[in-house]
């Protein structure tokens, strides 16, 4: 009975505060935050590619090392490739297309080809030079002083690499998660592509594990403070051992994450803190197999949980006052797409074996956490106070000058000439008309503590996208999308 109260006190709230509405088009929202990535490709672009005011870019990349380093994803409103996003990107859209691949219908084939697209990327970047991990292409501090498409960089390319003498455990436990669990991915619909996969992320993590240290400190200013890795190493090492686990069913893996101990307790998910990720990983162990040895990660997922959950004794995460979880001001979306993810897929464990728990005298269902994961979904496709779809291209109010180069800049077919790296400032960075170009389906960093948005291109913490925002959601979507038809 505690369950089902929970549940409506929480939708009692929203009622009163008027937000209760028809179910979003999940399917339409799927759809589209799966499109998004085809704006953010870099390399040569297939006849398939459907956003079409993106063209070719990016096609020296790796020339400097005498490498083929093409293709990818810029991470977010810049042109750089930041392979430890771009990793964990490649992580959670494989995890969703896994955990939830038979409810996308046609979508499927879409969320694999997102996935190859960085595969493809990251096993170049894996296995162009031996002894290296390639990690990056673009200095971040000359290109974030530059606003100028894709398609007309003209700033240097420099190449980053983690080695033996200058380690990288953090971003290589990261890729060797991705190359395993996209692994699982092609294992039916290619096999062939499925192996290599497999194989170079059993490479990459042993060399994660062989030359031990954080990349931020062997890169620096390169990769800081843009996507340092302020919780260290260890949390990658488990989730690489996890997904590497899963992928294999070796002990010798099994053996390693027992090896790494006793983990953070975090109350967030996201491209640097995996320790959450792992743990509701690992407790399908436990809940779905009924696997003993792997308790400890159940256990450890259920205080995560309790630590999200609105009403818990142990919830350490503040709620707006229109329902959306609030984690830090930059980027705050981020946290709300990766932590709906365990949220959903863990109740989704849950739901299988007729499982419930306990935070503190909360009684917990599936549920009343899916209740939770619905209402963040909801909120970011426009059940919110302001009615802002924060996804670009659902629904009628969406944001319309997004932080984004490619989007805000006219594109080549509209305007021929190149324009240089202090072209795009004005009139178009500082304008306060519309992005002429439509980047469907980024879900942008979000409204501020109080429900609003100012949609303003400057405001880049709430206004820019990102892979990583989407990649976690796309799992939510496909869950909500076969749960109900619109």
């Amino acid at each position: 009975m505690r369950g089902v109260s929970f549940c409506l006190v929480f939708s009692l709230c929203f009622l009163l505060l008027g937000f209760v509405q028809a179910n979003p088009n999940y399917k339409d929202a799927l759809a589209k935050s799966i499109l998004f990535f085809q704006g953010q490709k870099s390399g040569r672009l297939p006849p398939s590619q459907e956003i079409t005011w993106r063209s070719i870019s990016g096609l020296a990349d790796g020339l400097l090392a005498h490498v083929d380093l093409t293709g990818g994803y810029y991470d977010a409103g810049d042109n750089v490739k930041f392979n430890f996003p771009m990793a964990f990107t490649t992580t959670m859209l494989s995890w969703g297309t896994l955990e939830y691949g038979r409810r996308m219908g046609p979508e499927l084939q879409n969320a694999r080809a997102a996935i190859r697209w960085a595969t493809d990327y990251l096993l170049k970047c894996a296995t162009a030079t031996p002894g290296k991990l390639y990690v990056g292409v673009g200095d971040p501090n000359v290109d974030h002083k530059c606003w100028e498409r894709p398609e007309d960089m003209d700033t240097v390319r420099t190449v980053y690499a983690v080695s033996p003498s200058n380690p990288g455990s953090d971003v290589a436990g990261e890729t060797a998660a991705a190359l395993a669990a996209a692994s699982m991915v092609f294992r039916r619909a290619d096999p062939a592509y499925s192996r290599l996969l497999l194989s170079t992320a059993k490479k990459v993590m042993q060399f994660a594990l062989q030359y031990q240290g954080a990349y931020s400190d062997s890169l620096g200013s390169a990769v800081c403070p843009f996507y340092c890795s302020y919780s260290g190493y260890k949390d990658e090492l488990l989730w690489g051992a996890a997904w590497l686990f899963r992928a294999t069913n070796q002990m010798y893996y099994y053996n390693l994450l027992k090896s790494l101990g006793a983990d953070d307790q975090p109350d967030l998910f996201s491209w640097d803190n995996k320790y959450a990720g792992a743990h509701v990983l690992l407790s399908r162990r436990a809940l779905l197999n009924n696997d003993k040895n792997f308790e400890q990660y159940k256990e450890e997922a259920e205080n995560f949980i309790c630590k999200i959950l609105p009403n818990s004794p142990s919830s350490s995460t503040q709620y707006t006052q229109g329902g959306l979880m609030y984690k830090l001001p930059e980027s705050n979306l981020q946290y709300v797409t990766s932590i709906t993810f365990l949220l959903t897929t863990y109740a989704k464990y849950m739901r299988a074996t007729k499982h419930t728990f306990n935070c503190g005298n909360l009684f917990v269902t599936p549920n009343s956490i899916l209740y939770v994961a619905k209402r963040q979904v909801d909120y970011i496709l426009g059940v919110n106070p302001i009615k802002m779809s924060y996804m670009v291209g659902f629904g009628p109010y969406y944001p319309k000058r997004i932080h984004h180069r490619g989007s805000s800049l006219p594109s080549l077919a509209r305007h021929p000439q190149a324009i240089g790296c202090d072209g795009g400032f004005q009139p178009f960075y500082y304008s306060a008309n519309p992005n002429p170009n439509i980047l469907i389906g980024a879900i942008v960093g979000g409204p501020n503590q109080n429900d609003g948005y100012p949609d303003d291109r400057s405001d880049y913490s709430h206004s820019e996208p990102a892979t990583y925002i989407n990649a976690a959601i796309v799992g939510p979507l496909a869950f909500f999308a076969a749960s109900y038809s619109n």
